[in-house]
């Protein structure tokens, strides 16, 4: 800080950092809640499109091929809009085919994703009742589109809650369920590229060497903390594989390494506590 920004500081009333520091958590605050309206505004035209695409090829017999002339109608209109191509029509009648009521986009986490993310949706999953799970899941982490789809074609969502643990013993409810939700079977760890004869420190040694990967096929809220972390109880040494902290949970997580020859390039983690 330079000696006039100082003697500045110096002269600042009582009390304004901690104003000032209000006043621009209040403007971060305006400025998503105006591209959070202007994304809602979007999607409500862009099913509304859609929604006339569909009435009318059902009803006046409109074809496939209207989509270009509706291309070119709209780029001649607005030229510096790029959100009309024919590929674009496509998916705005496809986001009104899966959402018949539009109160749904407003209700259900939808409407809360940029374009990009529903496409994804979309495309990627079949069902109404798998596109609100991970749209909702989508929102509370703040996925991105690529992260999104990650989590799609690794069916994390479907393989939440299933790994073996002793959570039921250890923890009380409602943390016991939390803590069982958090956790996956079988974990995917294709990203080592090891093969079925690979020993438990090599795969150990993989994990931490891609731990960002790692921490992604775990889920929000896991902090690494380290490997083979000694413990004595009773006098015994003991060496945990894989130690972790849950934000959540507010506890440790020790996770002992088990390679799985029937899923070859992955790993089965059994979690305890």
């Amino acid at each position: 800080m330079t000696a006039s920004a100082m003697s500045q500081a110096t002269m600042l009333p009582a009390g304004y950092a901690e104003w000032i520091a209000d006043v621009k958590l209040r403007i971060r605050a305006a400025q998503q809640r105006a591209a959070l309206a202007v994304n809602r505004e979007m999607l409500q035209l862009y099913w509304q499109i859609g929604r006339d695409i569909l009435d009318r090829q059902a009803k006046a017999g409109w074809g496939t091929k209207i989509l270009s002339r509706i291309e070119a109608d709209l780029r001649v209109e607005f030229p510096e809009m790029r959100g009309f191509s024919q590929t674009n029509l496509k998916y705005m009648r496809m986001f009104a085919e899966a959402w018949p009521d539009p109160s749904t986009i407003g209700q259900r986490f939808i409407d809360q994703l940029p374009w990009g993310q529903n496409i994804t949706l979309l495309t990627k999953l079949k069902t109404r009742e798998e596109r609100l799970l991970y749209a909702a899941r989508a929102v509370e982490h703040g996925w991105s589109r690529p992260l999104l789809t990650h989590h799609i074609e690794l069916r994390t969502l479907e393989r939440e809650g299933k790994a073996v643990t002793n959570f039921d013993q250890r923890l009380p409810k409602p943390q016991s369920d939390l803590a069982r939700e958090t956790l996956k079977d079988p974990y995917r760890f294709d990203f080592l590229s090891l093969g079925s004869e690979a020993e438990e420190r090599e795969i150990e040694a993989a994990l931490v060497t891609h731990i960002t990967k790692f921490l992604l096929e775990l889920g929000a809220g896991f902090a690494f903390v380290g490997r083979q972390v000694h413990l004595e109880v009773g006098g015994r040494d003991f060496y945990i594989d894989l130690l972790f902290y849950h934000l959540r949970l507010r506890c440790f997580v020790v996770l002992d390494l088990l390679w799985s020859a029937a899923h070859k390039s992955s790993c089965v983690a059994f979690p305890v506590m």
